[in-house]
């Protein structure tokens, strides 16, 4: 499968604190890859010569974003920029021309949750800790996953 993501550039604090976050809450992810805002995400390996030519024809400056809010969805819980998410949502265009089924809503997955309740009570402790959260995006990557890997076929600097 492929993945394209943006890379978020964080002050140290709270890039640790997103990966700490996410080592505790989404352990099966943290490992393989840390924070992100995924623009394509599971796509078949034919798409790969398409997603590279969508990746090279990016001509777009860096753009800073602020992480301010902390939604859930069901047992999963993210992170949403106000600030950047126009700037994420053209880039899933350029990535994704036909539209899916569901609206895309730039985010960082923190964490997967047995239950709501649980995912709504980290919820508010984040929100209280560690919002808002500013970043700079500089870097996309197209990544392959293998089996328990990820590798970086393609990167592009804004």
């Amino acid at each position: 499968m492929l993945y394209v993501v943006a890379w978020p550039l964080l002050g140290k604090a709270d890039d640790t604190a997103l990966r700490r976050l996410r080592a505790q809450y989404h352990p099966d992810e943290a490992g393989l890859i840390g924070p992100h805002f995924t623009l394509v995400f599971g796509a078949p390996l034919d798409r790969e010569p398409e997603l590279r030519v969508a990746l090279d024809g990016i001509a777009r400056r860096p753009f800073w974003f602020v992480l301010e809010r902390i939604v859930r969805s069901d047992t999963y819980l993210f992170a949403e920029p106000a600030d950047g998410a126009a700037e994420l949502v053209e880039l899933y265009e350029t990535f994704n021309p036909v539209p899916g089924s569901e609206p895309f809503q730039p985010h960082i997955t923190l964490g997967r949750f047995s239950r709501p309740a649980e995912a709504e009570n980290v919820a508010r402790i984040v929100e209280r800790q560690h919002l808002p959260m500013t970043g700079r995006v500089e870097e996309l990557a197209l990544l392959r996953r293998e089996r328990d890997a990820l590798a970086t076929l393609a990167t592009r600097t804004l």
